[in-house]
């Protein structure tokens, strides 16, 4: 006995019933079975082979003959006449099985599904400004689109293609092959027609019987307030028209933004940095500070240190989602003048002998609680 039969399942066991069972019960388990592993509905590893397996033994113990052969001879049967597959299990012969419980699927090669369209993506730039707020945009595309001169069908004036007269519009030819227990029937793609069943007997002059021309689009888009870098937009059905009347496919846009000049942003939060000189930050002042909606007045207190930030809310980018709009962050630098004039220089000298030059130790490290109050301007 070989290694293979060895190792195959008694085919009772294959679908669960016991070696005397009738033939409803083999029908019922067949049934049972087969629609669980079928490979249409179920992806998981082994199911494949596990529904093969399945067919094996009902296409044995289903018919009398085989049964008996089978009772008789077991697996080993391969030292009988014929070689060794005495129940023609080279070839696909459960076509006509497949066909009462699948609706015409079969284990052979199919017919070309219907095939969804080509998805396409393309980049849109935007600035800065358009990113918080939104805008309408239009991109440029070359795409597949359907043939107007024969809305798909392939024929001259959009006539419908003939059935294939060599497989009658079923995509397969079918033959008889004989084997020790009688004859089977197998099917293969029909070479005629390339499994299509039809036949583009007047192709359209206008795509040579493609079905499809290409055409150059500009497309509209609408960007949602909010959109952040490297987001994708979906257009549906904007994408590639099917080759064989399946649904179009899909355009997807990827935002690409502009720098801007003085404003960052992260997520939902817009930076900003500001310059301000000694006097300024010493004694406080009434500054304009600019923001996306445009400048607002900021009392600067006084004492600030270069580095601190202060928050304005509300202005920073809105939520995608519909949600509140982000803050602005603005972080305080203190100038120092690298040039200065003989009055301001005695200013300066003036103050420093009221302040003194004791140096004043600063901690290495800044605690987490000490970055909030930077943030929170406290």
């Amino acid at each position: 006995m070989t290694e293979r039969m060895a190792q195959k399942r008694d085919y009772s066991d294959v679908l669960g019933v016991s070696r005397t069972a009738s033939s409803d019960d083999l029908r019922k388990a067949y049934r049972k079975l087969a629609r669980e592993f079928h490979p249409d509905v179920n992806s998981n590893d082994g199911a494949e082979e596990r529904f093969k397996e399945v067919n094996e033994a009902y296409e044995v113990l289903s018919d009398s003959n085989r049964r008996s052969q089978y009772d008789r001879f077991g697996h080993s049967a391969s030292g009988m006449p014929g070689g060794g597959d005495p129940f023609g299990f080279g070839s696909s012969t459960f076509g006509d099985i497949f066909e009462t419980f699948f609706g015409g699927v079969s284990t052979g090669r199919r017919r070309p599904s219907v095939m969804k369209g080509q998805d396409l993506q393309v980049t849109v730039d935007i600035d800065f400004e358009e990113a918080v707020f939104g805008t309408e945009k239009e991109v440029e595309l070359t795409r597949m689109e359907t043939c107007e001169g024969c809305n798909g069908t392939r024929m001259k004036d959009g006539k419908t293609p003939p059935k294939c007269e060599t497989c009658g519009g079923t995509g397969e030819v079918r033959r008889v092959q004989q084997t020790i227990l009688g004859q089977f029937m197998t099917s293969a793609a029909c070479s005629a027609c390339n499994g299509e069943g039809v036949r583009i007997t007047e192709p359209c002059p206008r795509c040579r019987g493609k079905g499809r021309v290409t055409h150059a689009r500009r497309i509209s888009v609408s960007v949602p307030p909010g959109i952040d870098e490297s987001a994708t937009l979906r257009l549906s059905g904007q994408g590639e028209a099917s080759p064989n009347g399946g649904p179009p496919g899909n355009l997807f846009v990827k935002a690409r933004i502009k720098p801007h000049k003085f404003f960052t942003r992260q997520g939902k939060v817009i930076s900003l940095q500001v310059g301000v000189n000694i006097a300024q930050a010493i004694l406080g002042d009434e500054i304009e500070l600019q923001t996306i909606d445009g400048p607002v007045a900021f009392k600067l207190p006084s004492a600030t240190q270069s580095g601190q930030q202060f928050r304005l809310k509300g202005k920073g980018v809105p939520d995608i989602r519909g949600a509140d709009r982000g803050d602005q962050i603005v972080t305080i630098h203190v100038i120092i003048p690298k040039e200065l004039n003989q009055e301001q220089r005695q200013l300066v000298e003036q103050l420093g002998e009221s302040m003194g030059s004791n140096l004043s130790p600063q901690p290495t490290h800044r605690g987490f609680f000490d970055k909030v109050k930077d943030a929170l301007g406290v």
